[in-house]
């Protein structure tokens, strides 16, 4: 036979146990601080029926008040901490308001009329209602929690409170000679069967809902992770690409210096050559002489250009393009070459003198200066090379071929890198720099340099040059 009593002590077990676990759950996730107040709702309802448990046959009627109302405490701090777990509004003030009814309301019942228990009941049925009607909105006012969870949570408050209805009408309609049956022992004691039930489905709910936020907590923080080294991978290829550009920047101008000072070897070499002809004329011939200071200017003149247009401040003040004649360009280099001493030995071909040419005179005439140098140097002395300049198409197409040693087929991919040489040049003097700095120079005309093989010895090198609007302009047009 299942009385009061027993019923009391398996209510008791189970909010003990659902109290004791909060307080566990709460220790190990700190963040989740509204677990404090789940737990003191069920250590409350716990202590309050523990209280009725202990008390005797009749007891006074201020111990039933309290202990009714440290039960109705575990309600209202059960309703609080699920708002707050939910982020819902809490109306603390409803729960106070009702606390303070219910003390009111039970200690006029037990005073005035201690034997009917009828008053009691409906006072605790509308208690109920509202305070699950509370924790019912919050739920669905609720987007966090899954859905089917918060509609089941919702059933199991809905059942609750129509027991506490039934109850009620039972009460209000129950015959005053009515005995309970032998199943239970106090008319009561299915109310509170019930109600220990709802306990049970209502923490079983709460503990899902606990793991549905953690598990939200947890993608959260995973999808916060990704972000984060995504992010990071993004600063990482964009630091990257920074630390590229600033070596790519110091490797360039380090390789303009390079260039710069391989072309000022030139115009040194002919200072020196001229210096060495005019000791060694003295006054002699002062025809020799004058042509030797001549050189000497010219070559002067060709280093500060160099030093005011490729070693100064402004990037764009390099390339100083203007209409000249093909003529004029190829008389330059002949007479560098005259100044030399090495003159001798070059055969130029110029299909037509006046092919005008829109381009930077001085950088032109470094390129053919690089190329013909290099067919000088590794030929040997007594071979000519040979210069042919003439137009085809729309391009104007200068050829430098030598009879010298050539270059290795495997190796003739390689020729215009940095401080690249043939392993057949070795024995010689260079740095590698005269084709790369060719092919730079003349990147500014949107030319091209091709090495090819010869036949038989030797190795011919092809500039083909654009030939823009500008420089088909009439030959009065053109400056010498």
């Amino acid at each position: 036979m299942l009385d009061l009593k027993t019923v009391l002590v398996v209510t008791f077990a189970a909010a003990s146990l659902q109290a004791v676990t909060w307080l566990f759950v709460w220790l190990a996730w700190r963040r989740l601080y509204e677990l404090k107040f789940l737990g003191a709702g069920f250590a409350a309802i716990a202590l309050g029926v523990l209280l009725m448990i202990v008390r005797g046959m009749e007891p006074a009627p201020w111990t039933i008040v309290l202990h009714n109302t440290i039960i109705k405490l575990g309600l209202v701090l059960l309703a609080d901490g699920l708002a707050r777990f939910l982020g819902q509004p809490r109306y603390t003030w409803i729960g106070v308001t009702l606390l303070l009814l219910q003390i009111v309301v039970w200690s006029a019942a037990v005073t005035f009329d201690p034997a009917n228990i009828a008053i009691r009941i409906h006072s605790s049925t509308v208690f109920t209602v509202v305070i699950m009607s509370m924790m019912c909105l919050g739920l669905m006012r609720d987007r966090t929690q899954p859905s089917l969870l918060r509609w089941i949570t919702i059933g199991v408050l809905a059942e609750y409170m129509i027991s506490s209805i039934v109850q009620s009408v039972i009460e209000y309609r129950l015959p005053a000679d009515f005995e309970s049956a032998s199943v239970l022992a106090d008319r009561n004691a299915w109310y509170l069967l019930q109600g220990t039930l709802f306990l049970i489905a209502f923490f079983a709910c709460l503990l899902f809902m606990v793991n549905a936020r953690l598990s939200a907590d947890l993608r959260e923080k995973n999808a916060a992770l990704s972000r984060e080294v995504r992010q990071r991978r993004r600063l990482e290829i964009q630091l990257t690409a920074s630390l590229e550009a600033e070596r790519a920047l110091r490797d360039e101008q380090a390789d303009f210096m390079r260039v710069v000072s391989h072309e000022f070897r030139t115009p040194l070499a002919i200072i020196r050559n001229a210096t060495d002809m005019i000791g060694l004329v003295g006054n002699k011939s002062p025809e020799a002489t004058k042509e030797r200071i001549a050189g000497i200017g010219e070559a002067l003149d060709r280093l500060f250009s160099l030093i005011d247009r490729f070693m100064a401040n402004d990037r764009d003040s390099g390339f100083q393009p203007e209409t000249i004649r093909v003529g004029s360009l190829v008389g330059d280099v002949r007479l560098h070459f005259d100044m030399t001493g090495r003159g001798e030995r070059l055969v130029f071909a110029v299909d037509d003198a006046a092919i005008p040419l829109f381009a930077d005179p001085e950088m032109l005439a470094t390129v053919l200066i690089n190329l013909i140098d290099n067919a000088l140097k590794y030929s040997s002395a007594n071979e000519p090379v040979e210069i042919d300049v003439r137009k085809e198409d729309e391009n104007l197409v200068l050829r430098v071929r030598d009879h010298g040693i050539g270059i290795p087929k495997a190796e003739l991919h390689k020729i215009g890198r940095r401080f690249f040489r043939a392993s057949n040049t070795m024995a010689g003097t260079g740095t590698g720099l005269g084709l790369y700095s060719s092919r730079k120079l003349l990147a500014y005309h949107g030319g091209k340099l091709q090495l090819l093989a010869n036949d038989g010895r030797g190795m011919t090198a092809i500039v083909r040059l654009p030939l823009t609007s500008a420089a088909q302009s009439s030959p009065e047009e053109v400056t010498a």
